[in-house]
């Protein structure tokens, strides 16, 4: 007999179906100020490390001598007055046109009370999802914009009475610098690491090659999980990407575009899962973060078929690797959600908005997802929406 799930009693508000569930936002951005490098540079570095210039339209990120870094805009599509944009327009807006939470510690803190959010972890804009923006000066000035983003991350960590946790970026051209920016990381209070899942691309061992085990050995013993973020790689550095037809209107296109960015994860988990990554490092937790999930269970079948079909028997199963070690984050998903959770596992999901972006579930934040929340049980609303977070990302939810 099908189970029968009862009706929300109309009452019944999103902040009662999660009392006494400190909610932990995964997956947020920070606008960086315009001054974030250059307030923190020594004189070596002040002409060298990001910064804006130009004026009016032409105003963009440089970085080195002044190679083109990014657009001027602040990539949020929260306007100062609280208006989300519906499209393209945000490409147009700056820091002093978008709302004060994308950028400002005490303002996002007052925001997150007000939405019912606990804790958010955050990544970066400017530098690349990654970092991977970075590759176009030489290594010295790309590993100290590395190293002064995280110094001002720390302040940020700090400043926010740890509520916000950005994650570590690392310098990943260089694994004994990224062995050594998580370690001091690490010591700075970080709770997790960003890195480009492409490292390959540049002519480094991918990342299930043994060249990397003494990063991963050190993410264990530190307590830090690996996030992969969504275009975080070279080949997927943009909201708008090359995959649409091109009778595709802007909106059409930033649309389609978002969408092919989900699925780009869905490579990278595979990777994962074929190396023995996680096989021989079964304490590292992994992230795919603003991803989605309902391709997850796709993912594992059909990767196991296939592999089936080309003789190759894994052991543990991709299954197995999968609900061992890594973790998938949700948003837009909504009327099969609590069906996914149940596929994928309970305890392989957790919650984010992608705040202050284009996709970002705002400004309804978590009463999007009210009637799927009535849904679940107790024990899947406080996995989903702190539980697994509090554990991923050792943060004190008692």
């Amino acid at each position: 007999m099908a189970t029968v799930t009862p009706l929300r009693k109309q009452s019944q508000t999103t902040r009662e179906l999660l009392q006494d569930i400190k909610v932990i936002d995964v997956d947020t951005h920070v606008s960086e100020p315009h001054d974030l490098w250059t307030s923190r540079a020594s004189n070596k570095f002040k002409d060298l490390l990001p910064r804006v210039v130009g004026e009016g339209k032409d105003r963009h990120w440089v970085i080195g001598e002044g190679e083109y870094l990014a657009g001027r805009n602040a990539v949020s599509a929260i306007r100062k007055d609280g208006v989300k944009s519906r499209g393209m327009e945000f490409v147009e807006w700056e820091i002093p046109d978008v709302m004060e939470a994308c950028w400002e510690t005490n303002a996002r803190v007052s925001m997150m009370d007000e939405q019912g959010i606990f804790a958010q972890i955050a990544y970066p804009n400017a530098l690349g999802f990654g970092g991977q923006r970075a590759m176009c000066v030489e290594p010295e000035v790309r590993l100290e914009s590395i190293r002064v983003y995280n110094d001002a991350m720390a302040d940020m960590q700090k400043d926010s009475g740890d509520r916000i946790y950005p994650m570590a970026l690392l310098p990943w051209w260089d694994i004994d610098h990224s062995v050594a920016e998580l370690e001091r990381c690490a010591k700075m209070g970080f709770r997790g690491i960003n890195i480009n899942p492409s490292p390959h691309e540049h002519g480094l061992p991918s990342l299930g090659e043994p060249a990397w085990n003494r990063l991963w050995e050190a993410c264990v013993h530190h307590s830090q999980p690996v996030n992969f973020h969504i275009g975080a790689s070279d080949s997927s550095t943009s909201f708008i990407s090359g995959g649409t037809w091109p009778e595709r209107n802007e909106n059409q296109n930033l649309a389609f575009s978002g969408v092919l960015l989900f699925i780009h994860n869905l490579q990278v988990v595979g990777n994962i899962l074929m190396s023995d990554l996680t096989v021989n490092h079964p304490d590292l937790n992994i992230v795919s973060v603003e991803s989605g999930a309902g391709w997850v269970p796709y993912l594992l079948e059909a990767l196991d078929y296939m592999s089936t079909q080309a003789g190759i028997d894994y052991k543990p199963s991709l299954e197995e690797r999968f609900r061992s070690s890594i973790s998938a984050c949700v948003f837009f998903e909504r009327e099969k959600i609590v069906q996914t959770i149940r596929e994928v596992g309970e305890d392989n999901i957790m919650f984010e908005t992608d705040f202050p972006h284009p996709a970002c579930l705002y400004p309804n934040g978590l009463d999007y997802l009210v009637d799927a929340i009535a849904e679940m049980t107790e024990q899947e609303r406080f996995k989903v929406f702190s539980g697994n977070a509090a554990r991923i990302y050792n943060i004190d939810i008692s």
